[in-house]
Order: structure tokens, then C-alpha cells, then sequence
């Protein structure tokens, strides 16, 4: 099956982007004449631009819609007003993770939905499901729409350029904007731990809308406020940022509890009036009421300049107690950072841990706390 290319794969081709199979679409790992180390510094530093044009985005929309969700949504969705968006696990009946969504409340019964590129055809059959004989309709705009993100400590200032009110967003809200004749989505969001804005617009106004947006972008001026970035420098700056990655720190097999986003788990939301049990939610309960998950989610910051990778045993003394889920070598920190599952009376920051490279050899590791690296306000 031939991959699929986003609206803006030509855009990737002129700024040289090496392009690769990401979940079935040709996506840049990185850019001709950088590489990840300095498109993640880029980014730490002024800002990047990032094609997320592969992730799902699914609108749910009817009278139901929002039991839909309750449903379907580990956090809470009858609260959120229009023009917030809210961070939720999808989980499984035995409260292992499906996915990780980001909800958009566009008004009283519409929502959109940003789902994994790997996960959106596993997660549309999940929906109608769920749905059952719900009154409301689900349609995938994914191939419909792009999806870009801005990320960096000067993007604000240059969104501030194109609109007064964007600067004025608080984090995980959004607001549509108006751009000649198309309507874009711009929302305080972000995969990076750098503050910035996700904007979603349809597919054929990708052209015109880069003309405009970025009209003093030149990938090839050292000095450019904002350089596009690959997955290479996502994947470094999301792991600095301590958030996880389905594959890695949240699967099917891996309990919601155990992932490090406690506070995405509503696990009072059968209660009230409003109240809706979600998928998995009784299979969490009896894991947090039996002490809770037998593994948790930690950060380890490793001895020496050798990274460890996924995969790998954790081990306290000779005893197997984890596995790493993410590894690399800090840009930011200039040192191996890991985050991994562990046994759960070893989380403590502090703890001693040693890393099985399984070439006779190991790593000196410790814990320490989540985020590794947090941007200044």
C-alpha cells in the first residue's frame, strides 16, 4: 500500500526533509543539513515547525455526543465549555490504554478529537462500538484537513502578528480564526514542553495559509525565528518534557494507573448526574482499591554519555524490576535521560537502578522526577 503524504509533504521535499515511513505516511525524521540535535535546540530556543497532519482528527457530533465521550474518555467532558480542549486516555475493558486523545469542545454538541496516526483506524471501529444506538455521527477529517504545530519561547510573539486574541489563550484553549476564506483552529497546545499553538485547517488551503502564516520563514536564514523540525526532534523534546508516547509508556497492556497521567483519570465520573462509567474504569478501580498498578512510570537520569533504549531491563542490584519505555541523550541536559516502568516501591527520586544493555554490560542510573525539563514562564 503506498504511503499517504500530507498537505504539506511538498513543503517538507524544498526545505530538505528526509522523509520516512511514520505510521503509514511519509513524514520528515529530520532536515537535510541539521539533524535532531539542532532542530530540538532550534526549538528550545526560539521555535520549530512541525507537520502533525498524521494525527486523527475525528468529529463526534449529536444529542449524544457528549454521553458519547463520557463514555468513551477517562477525564471528565460535561464541564469543559467551548473552546477548551482537555487531555484523555482512551482505555480497554481490562484499563490498559487504547490511545491518548487530545477533546475539543467546538460547541454544545460537537467535538473534534485528536487521536494517534497508528491508532485511528484501531480507534474509529472502537467509537462505533461505543456509540451502540447513540443519536450522533462520527466523521473522520483527517484526510480533510492539515494539522501544524508551533512551538517555541518567540512563537507567541509571532502568532501575536496575525491575531491579538491567540496571545491571549490559556493553555488548552482554542478559538477559530478566520483567514481569507478558510477557518483555521488555533489552539494553546503542544507535544514539546515549549509554549506554542496546534492549528488545524483544511487540506486545501495549506498553500495559501504557509504563504501568509510564515511569510518570513526562510529555512535556509540561520537567523529565522522558526525552522521546521522532523520527528527525530519531537520525539527528544517530548521525552525532556516527561510526556508519554503510545508504544512506549502507554499500550494495551499497560494500565492507565501506571503511566505517569493520574491526572487525566476521572475516577469519580460515574458519580453525579452527569455522571457516565468509562470503558475500563471498574478494571482501574479494582486495581487502585488492590494498592494500585504493580509497576509505575519514572525518569532516570543515567551515568556517563552511553543512552540506553527501549526494551532494555531494568535492574535494582542483579534483580529484573523494569523496562525502559524511551531513552536519549538530553540536548537540553547534555546527558542519557530514560524514562521507564519500574516496580513500584522503586520510584523514590534517588533510588539506585542499573540498565541491562544486554551486551555484558550495564548503566548507573537514578531516579529522578518527572518533568526533566520544564520551560520557564
Amino acid at each position: 500500500m503506498p504511503l499517504l503524504r500530507t498537505p504539506l509533504y511538498q513543503f517538507h521535499v524544498d526545505a530538505g526533509g528526509q522523509m520516512v515511513d511514520f505510521a503509514g505516511w511519509e513524514m520528515p525524521i529530520l532536515y537535510k543539513g541539521r539533524g535532531v540535535h539542532d532542530e530540538h535546540v532550534q526549538v528550545r530556543a526560539s521555535g520549530g515547525l512541525f507537520d502533525v497532519s498524521h494525527m486523527g482528527r475525528v468529529e463526534v457530533r449529536g444529542r449524544h455526543a457528549r454521553r458519547f465521550l463520557e463514555r468513551l474518555c477517562t477525564r471528565k467532558i460535561h464541564d469543559m465549555q467551548a473552546g477548551q480542549c482537555r487531555y484523555s486516555l482512551v482505555c480497554n475493558e481490562s484499563g490498559g490504554v487504547r490511545d491518548d486523545i487530545i477533546v475539543y469542545r467546538m460547541e454544545e454538541d460537537v467535538f473534534l478529537l485528536v487521536v494517534n496516526a497508528a491508532n485511528r483506524e484501531k480507534l474509529l471501529g472502537h467509537f462505533d462500538a461505543v456509540k451502540a444506538d447513540m443519536s450522533l455521527t462520527i466523521t473522520d477529517r483527517t484526510l480533510d484537513t492539515a494539522m501544524v504545530a508551533l512551538q517555541g519561547p518567540k512563537v507567541i510573539d509571532l502568532v501575536g502578528r496575525f491575531s491579538k486574541e491567540i496571545p491571549s489563550l490559556k493553555r488548552y484553549r482554542f478559538a477559530v480564526k478566520n483567514l481569507l476564506i478558510a477557518k483555521l483552529t488555533v489552539s494553546r497546545t503542544g507535544y514539546t514542553g515549549e509554549d506554542g499553538v496546534e492549528v488545524i485547517l483544511p487540506a486545501g488551503f495549506v498553500t495559501a495559509a504557509m504563504k501568509l502564516l510564515m511569510k518570513d520563514f526562510d529555512p535556509q536564514n540561520p537567523n529565522s525565528t522558526v525552522k521546521p523540525a522532523g520527528l527525530g526532534a519531537r520525539d527528544t523534546l517530548r521525552l525532556e518534557a516527561g510526556m508519554p508516547l503510545y508504544g512506549h509508556e502507554l499500550g494495551e497492556e499497560t494500565s492507565a494507573l501506571s503511566c505517569g497521567v493520574d491526572f487525566a483519570i476521572s475516577m469519580d465520573k460515574d458519580q453525579g448526574e452527569q455522571g457516565e462509567a468509562f470503558v475500563g474504569m471498574a478494571a482501574l478501580k479494582k486495581t487502585a482499591a488492590e494498592g494500585g498498578p504493580g509497576r509505575r512510570l519514572v525518569g532516570m537520569k543515567i551515568e556517563g554519555k552511553r543512552t540506553a533504549r527501549q526494551g532494555m531491563r531494568v535492574l535494582s542490584g542483579e534483580k529484573p524490576v523494569g523496562v525502559v519505555t524511551s531513552a536519549c541523550l538530553s540536548p537540553t541536559l547534555g546527558y542519557p535521560i530514560a524514562m521507564g516502568l519500574v516496580d513500584a516501591g522503586l520510584t523514590a527520586p534517588g533510588t539506585g537502578l542499573r540498565i541491562d544493555t544486554g551486551r555484558d554490560s550495564v548503566l548507573e542510573a537514578s531516579v529522578v522526577p518527572l518533568p526533566f525539563y520544564k520551560a520557564a514562564k
